[in-house]
């Protein structure tokens, strides 16, 4: 069975690895690699016009890539870690690739005890399900799809929540998409507006 430090090692030569989430399977690469994140958008078919979200362990490593507002601030430290993607203003580190061109990048931290060991190792990783892009997602390794083969390593962590996270920008005080937690983030937007 394929370990974090494994998986970590693929990570930082380039590669792409399977890691679970509270949610579903995610599909990472160094997030910070636009040839890493090119490798990802290749794997899943996706169109390059669709964002990639970044994953970080924490909130504090998340403003090191984003210029979070001090309302967006307070809204992950609300809700992250947890399956939600907080849309953020990125900085410059952030590639082009990852956010198909626009200045804002989804930041998702995973209450996932293996995906949060993973990022304490790697740092940024993307976040996206792993599965060829229009097809279900994982919620076990074996209902993994092609992507399976892609992968450098895929790290088992059992059976994930199955539901997908819930995408919110929380300037234009939008969810862009209903996911869990979905009704408690509507309700902590409408209390703050």
């Amino acid at each position: 069975m394929a370990s974090i430090a494994d998986a970590a090692a693929a990570v930082r030569e380039g590669g792409l690895v399977v890691y679970p989430t509270e949610t579903v399977y995610g599909l990472g690469a160094d997030a910070l690699d636009a040839h890493a994140v090119e490798g990802v958008f290749a794997a899943k078919g996706r169109d390059r016009d669709e964002p990639i979200s970044m994953a970080v362990p924490d909130v504090e490593t998340a403003r090191e890539y984003t210029r979070p507002t001090e309302r967006e601030l307070a809204f992950m430290r609300a809700f992250l870690p947890g399956p939600v993607t907080v849309v953020v203003e990125g900085r410059e580190s952030v590639p082009d690739v990852l956010v198909a061109g626009r200045d804002r990048v989804g930041i998702r931290v995973p209450d996932h005890e293996m995906a949060l060991e993973l990022l304490a190792e790697t740092g940024p990783l993307t976040a996206t399900s792993a599965n060829v892009s229009g097809k279900p997602s994982a919620r076990t390794v074996d209902d993994l799809d092609a992507i399976a083969e892609r992968a450098d390593v895929v790290l088992d962590g059992g059976e994930t929540g199955g539901t997908g996270s819930t995408v919110v920008d929380v300037r234009a005080g939008t969810i862009h998409r209903r996911g869990a937690m979905a009704d408690e983030i509507e309700a902590w937007l409408a209390d703050r507006q």
